[in-house]
């Protein structure tokens, strides 16, 4: 590990209120700053969302403005809060409180129901499974293994948005949801369901947020008890929040306004759970005067990554589409992105296995690469073919680092050497902290070496080995640290889950990956059918696959690969295409055109004081002018600057695919149309402009409209002859005006 790594994990503490804001960029730094009324920070990916909020906390408890024990900060995944804890930790603000929604509302039913209810709470169902299946079974319904996960997931989506069984086929209706299987048959299952939850006085984690609403709604002086605890508030990945948790949120709040929510629309994947961005999007509405902050700054990825990753969104349609944000990299240049296609997945698992391969020997660590597809299905040709290559990998989704009963044995064993001191003959000969943890180690199963192959043996092992390599990394950082100064911080790290890092090649689905990042990415499978999805249908539905992906690149900080196979199987007919969403991005691809971005860039915007429509979503578009999004050569893949090569979507030389009898009839249409109206022919479309709608033939004026010398005045003036001329209709105009024939 490199110095660097080493200060990031043992920090020192800041010295002051005002040391915490060192090192902060301007936006980031206007975060920390805005510690009263509503904030609204949109986060690009990469641009250091969780230091600008965890600094905004530390900042106001350093400085006396904010007592630690009021503030609530929420997030959606033990690790994320785990994150925040350490990172709060780091910085001298300890007594925040840093939870899930469901650990926050869990913790405040167990304290208020014997006094809002009575009793003791009812037992928490940590898998609702089992009693999913029982529900079936009682309404003559066989579910087979996969079924009965999809019902249970439309239970939980039925739940967190707030629609109850008799209303379920009506949402499901309204919303357009891929159900399952019947969705009247769904709802006799929920019902029954939430039956036989009564009849055994038990719970589900859905049930822990319904019942904290109730809780707080019903009884309003225990709402005005926790409002009394809580001050303040701070919701990550406000994006992914769900109408329930929102719910919730307001009845913390009160008729307060001390909030700060931070996400990022563009970075919605979850909409299948209930997730929504509709409250980020309307949280100047709500809110008029919020302080709006854009983090644009990407720290994370090289300009070639973020290139890419701005050129998928520009594409994109859509509310969330209007409000991306143009990322802006901070970081030395890298290597252009990989696109590689290949014959069958198995060609394609083993060419990525070797790439890895090449990559782990030029110096990448094997934990700082990951391979990103899109369902875990897809999983298993690449574990064969890394095992294959030797090389070591892990599956995202296992135990927390922490929880892993290797983990754990080792701290009792560490624990119980730290008590004996210079007692345990374990410890004799061990010159430093390092070696006595290895010695210690070395009785449940580390060695020098690591074993052979896969499986649990050497997922045993990895664990043991990020052990000792923390200890190393703890006594470079704190010299002369004693075993009992590594227990009392591992334990502080268990308390907070903020694992080292195993260091093996992650295998993970991009819904998974969301929230990490590495040295190196490789995206697979790429293909129509795949990524969108097949069962991707609506337009709404399409646009969260094309989030997906960018979330997908934008985990890479220096090395990505795109790759897709034209065929399952060897010898397979070879009928696949690569996904939609790179054309015009990767070399050799067509796209009618590039929209420019509406997010712009990064800045402050203090909120006026008035709401704005809801058209645009409860933020204020910008007066200036909209930059364009990078615009490719659709042959070649290069950059193109020329305005003339703009227009065409293509540089000057690349061979052009253009209708050229398309084109004779657009120059004759242009030529009457500008005698028409009395002006020169380029006033009505230039050359360029007229070659660039043969080449695109737009269907469609959404089509039309993104082509360069188009725009929307033009779009409105002549657009409905345009597209009637490119689908080869006959223009009124030219049907022998003045004839006599009836």
């Amino acid at each position: 590990m490199t110095a660097a790594t080493h200060s990031t994990l043992f920090p020192q503490v800041p010295e002051s209120a005002d040391a915490v804001l060192d090192g902060l960029d301007p936006e980031q730094r206007e975060v920390a700053l805005a510690l009263a009324g509503p904030v609204c920070v949109l986060a690009g990916a990469g641009t250091g969302k969780t230091r600008a909020i965890t600094h905004r906390i530390a900042y106001g408890v350093r400085a006396g403005i904010i007592q630690p024990t009021t503030v609530l900060a929420v997030t959606f995944t033990n690790r994320a809060a785990g994150e925040m804890r350490g990172r709060l930790r780091q910085l001298g603000a300890t007594g925040v409180q840093a939870r899930t929604f469901h650990s926050a509302a869990l913790r405040q039913l167990q304290y208020f129901w014997p006094k809002a209810v009575g009793g003791a709470l009812p037992r928490l169902v940590e898998r609702k499974v089992q009693l999913v299946a029982e529900a079936a079974s009682r309404c003559g319904i066989r579910l087979d293994r996969n079924e009965l996960r999809d019902t249970t997931s439309e239970i939980e989506w039925a739940k967190v948005t707030q629609t109850v069984p008799a209303d379920y086929p009506a949402a499901v209706a309204k919303t357009q949801r891929d159900a399952p299987r019947d969705p009247a048959e769904l709802s006799q299952i929920y019902a029954m369901y939430e039956q036989l939850k009564r009849e055994r006085s038990v719970i589900d984690f859905e049930d822990v947020l319904l019942l904290t609403v109730g809780i707080l709604q019903d009884r309003h002086d225990i709402a005005e008890h926790v409002r009394g605890q809580y001050q303040h508030f701070v919701v990550d990945e406000y994006q992914d929040v769900s109408p329930l948790q929102q719910r919730l949120l307001d009845l913390w709040l009160g008729d307060r306004d001390n909030l700060c929510v931070v996400g990022d629309a563009s970075q919605t994947i979850y909409s299948f759970t209930g997730a929504t961005p509709d409250h980020l999007l309307n949280f100047r509405t709500r809110h008029p005067n919020a302080t709006v902050v854009k983090l644009v700054r990407d720290y994370r990825s090289t300009p070639q990554v973020v290139h890419l990753a701005n050129g998928l969104l520009s594409q994109a349609r859509g509310r969330a589409a209007e409000h991306r944000l143009e990322l802006v990299s901070q970081r030395e240049k890298g290597p252009e992105p990989a696109y590689t296609e290949y014959a069958d997945e198995p060609a394609e698992a083993e060419g990525t296995a070797r790439r890895i391969r090449d990559l782990i020997a030029a110096g990448v660590p094997a934990g700082e690469i990951a391979v990103l597809y899109r369902v875990n299905s897809q999983s298993e040709v690449y574990e064969q073919a890394l095992a294959d290559a030797g090389v070591p990998y892990q599956l995202r989704g296992a135990e927390r680092f922490f929880d892993r009963a290797e983990v754990r044995e080792a701290g009792v064993a560490l624990r119980g050497a730290a008590r004996a001191g210079g007692n345990d003959s374990l410890l004799d000969g061990a010159e430093n902290l390092p070696s006595e943890v290895r010695a210690v180690l070395s009785t449940k199963g580390w060695t020098s070496k690591p074993p052979n192959g896969s499986g649990a043996v050497r997922d045993r092992w990895e664990s043991l080995a990020a052990l000792v390599r923390l200890a190393e990394d703890f006594e470079q950082a704190r010299p002369g640290a004693t075993l009992s100064d590594l227990v009392a911080e591992l334990d502080e790290r268990a308390a907070a889950q903020h694992a080292p890092t195993v260091q093996g090649v992650t295998l993970a689905s991009l819904h998974s990956a969301k929230g990490l990042e590495w040295d190196a990415a490789f995206l697979v499978g790429l293909t129509e059918g795949m990524m969108p999805i097949a069962y991707a249908k609506t337009d709404e539905q399409v646009e969260e696959e094309r989030r997906l992906l960018y979330v997908g690149v934008t985990r890479a900080r220096f090395h990505l690969s795109l790759s897709w196979a034209l065929s399952r199987s060897p010898g397979g007919r070879g009928g696949r295409r690569p996904t939609r969403f790179l054309n015009g991005l990767r070399p050799g691809s067509t796209a009618f055109g590039v929209r420019g971005g509406a997010g712009g860039g990064g800045g402050i915007d203090r909120g006026s004081g008035t709401g704005t429509g809801a058209s645009s979503g409860g933020f204020e578009k910008p007066a200036r002018p909209r930059r364009r999004g990078p615009v490719l050569c659709r042959v070649c893949g290069k950059t193109l600057t020329e305005a003339g090569e703009i227009k065409l979507m293509r540089c000057e030389d690349c061979p052009s695919d253009m209708d050229e009898g398309l084109y004779e009839r657009l120059r004759q249409w242009r030529a009457d149309r500008a005698k028409e109206i009395g002006q020169p022919a380029y006033c009505v479309f230039t050359d360029k402009t007229l070659m660039a709608i043969a080449e695109a033939v737009p269907d469609t004026e959404g089509e039309l409209v993104v082509i360069g010398g188009v725009g929307n005045r033009k779009l409105t003036r002549f657009g409905a002859d345009v597209l009637d001329i490119c689908a080869g209709r006959t223009l009124e105009r030219e049907s022998g005006e003045g004839d006599d024939d009836v």
